[in-house]
């Protein structure tokens, strides 16, 4: 494990692409396929492959009070280390510098704790696992087996780039290693088999996720036939959860866009099984009653609830409106053309009819014009706009292109007040960059949600002096500051919350400007944030507001 350790630490040492590379192949051909199959899969930044939804329910309170009790340090220290790095692998590595007598541990142990974790009895049995290995690791282990824990390793890494370093090792074509892990949904795997040089005989395996294709934001329709040389497919933009869904022998799956498996909506089961042969269909499942789309809202109150009762399937009955066909009786159809993939599709379903999914409707638009006018009717429906799509487009998964596009309509705002700051992460972690917010009622100020994004580093670190020195209490990590900062906030929709004192959260805020021509008493009431509330319940996004998600379709 220190190997991997010391290669992670050089890795984010270099900003040059091919020493990252470089670095990473001459790892992997260093150990025993089993190490370095271990070593692949870590340095995604995960403890298992891409398609193992195992989960280690390990927090970072647990791992920062474990830290604490093998450095023997006071809070006060680990906060200024925290401050200091914004990470807690980092923040343990310095805490445990002094520790010279940790024996190492092996890149099997770690992959062993990772397997027992998921299935640990309550929060006592997982710290004692974890204190076991961590007592034995070396401090510059445990800061990147903490940094796997907490799902990011921060070291400028991403996954296309170990797929580069396994094509470098064992010189095989890149576009072979992808596509294989592409179809495996396993970057050890794809070792193992670029190892054997057995790239060539992967199969693909139904349910094992296909990561989404992705669509590229625009600001209008013209921006969309800048790079449109002929007409184009348009579909309507839901405000649902973007799915998978993976059937064969009457055996059906539903995953995610975070390629988690949806089990929150086992009425639609039944009608997928139905359906003749074996397939992958992508789509949207949406709240829907009355034959139109519901907010995501009124979705949203049906995500966790693994076991929904009858009563809430009909109060928030649902839909899959389906628009793409990836996979069907053995072809793999990802290099067809949208047109012949949305061609099957429509011949799949047709046999069935069901209420419980439809076939997206699209319609092709020549001009701006065109598309101008779809996108009015698909607000006028409920939805949230549109994805244009190029005829002849191939599924390309994980990527965002210039064949698909989507439009939607403007979001949202409300103007609030800063009432506390805290210090970021990562590169942001010696600066006041997450701000909480507050609309008032009275003479009261309601905090109503947090952003961190849509100010440029100068303006943060701009903040960062003003905020220090108009700290109302300094809670170490967070200060409470003056209410004197307005700003302009977006969001994406609403929902009831009894984290804030407001009684309700925004979903996905982030800013949009800086209001120094307001003050704090010219921002926007608690009635006007229930006003938005009840629209956007109650009436079509056409009436003006907007519900849009990004992990939607596209």
């Amino acid at each position: 494990m220190l190997r991997f350790a010391q290669t992670c630490d050089a890795v984010a040492a270099t900003t040059k692409k091919t020493e990252k590379i470089r670095l990473v192949s001459s790892l992997l051909q260093s150990l025993p396929i089993e190490d370095a199959t271990r070593a692949a899969i870590f340095l995604t930044g995960r403890p298992f492959p891409r398609w193992d939804e195992r989960v280690l329910g390990v927090g970072g309170m647990l791992l920062s009070r474990l830290i604490g009790e093998l450095s023997s340090k006071s809070g006060e220290t680990m906060g200024s280390a925290y401050l200091k790095h914004g990470d807690l692998g980092d923040m343990a590595e310095e805490l445990l510098s002094e520790r010279d007598f940790a024996s190492g541990v092996s890149m099997s142990e770690v992959a062993a704790l990772f397997a027992e974790l998921p299935n640990a009895r309550g929060q006592s049995e997982k710290s004692e696992l974890v204190r076991t290995l961590l007592a034995k690791a070396r401090p510059a282990e445990v800061k990147y087996i903490v940094k796997i824990m907490t799902g990011d390793l921060r070291i400028g890494l991403r996954e296309s780039l170990v797929e580069e370093a396994i094509a470098k090792a064992y010189e095989l074509p890149i576009a072979a290693v992808r596509r294989a892990n592409m179809l495996l949904g396993d970057i050890g795997e794809t070792l193992q088999c670029a190892f054997r040089n057995e790239l060539e005989t992967v199969r693909f395996r139904l349910f094992h996720p296909i990561d989404f294709m992705l669509a590229t934001p625009v600001e209008n329709a013209a921006e969309i036939f800048k790079n449109a040389t002929e007409s184009i497919v348009v579909e309507e933009k839901y405000d649902g959860i973007r799915a998978q869904a993976h059937k064969s022998e009457g055996r059906v799956k539903i995953f995610s866009r975070t390629l988690d498996e949806v089990v929150e909506f086992p009425e639609l089961r039944e009608p997928l099984a139905s359906l003749p042969g074996e397939f992958i269909i992508d789509g949207e499942i949406l709240a829907w009653h009355d034959a139109q789309p519901l907010p995501f809202t009124q979705l949203q109150k049906r995500l966790g609830r693994r076991n929904p009762d009858l009563w809430l399937m009909e109060e928030i009955p649902v839909k899959f409106v389906m628009f793409d066909l990836l996979y069907l009786d053995g072809e793999l159809l990802l290099d067809l053309p949208l047109v012949e993939r949305r061609r099957r599709l429509k011949q799949l379903l047709a046999p069935v009819q069901s209420k419980h999914f439809q076939l997206a409707p699209e319609r092709m638009c020549e001009t701006r014009e065109a598309l101008e006018e779809a996108f009015r009717d698909a607000l006028a429906a409920g939805h949230e706009g549109v994805v244009a799509k190029a005829p002849d487009s191939l599924y390309t998964p994980g990527r965002r292109g210039r064949f698909w596009f989507k439009l939607k309509e403007p979001f949202a705002t409300l103007d609030v007040v800063v009432t506390a700051v805290e210090y970021g992460h990562g590169k942001r972690h010696g600066v006041l960059s997450d701000y909480t917010f507050a609309v008032r009622e009275g003479d009261r100020l309601l905090n109503i949600g947090k952003a961190y994004s849509g100010l440029t580093d100068a303006e943060i670190r701009e903040f960062t002096d003003y905020f220090l020195k108009h700290t109302v209490e300094d809670q170490g990590f967070r200060r409470i500051v003056e209410p004197k900062v307005v700003l302009e906030v977006a969001f994406n929709n609403m929902q009831r919350s009894k984290r804030h004192e407001s009684g309700f959260a925004l979903r996905f805020p982030r800013i949009l400007r800086i209001r120094s021509d307001k003050t704090p008493e010219q921002i926007d009431t608690l009635e006007r944030v229930r006003e938005l509330y009840a629209k956007q319940v109650t009436l079509p996004r056409a009436a003006g507001y907007a519900t849009a998600a990004d992990h939607t379709s596209g």
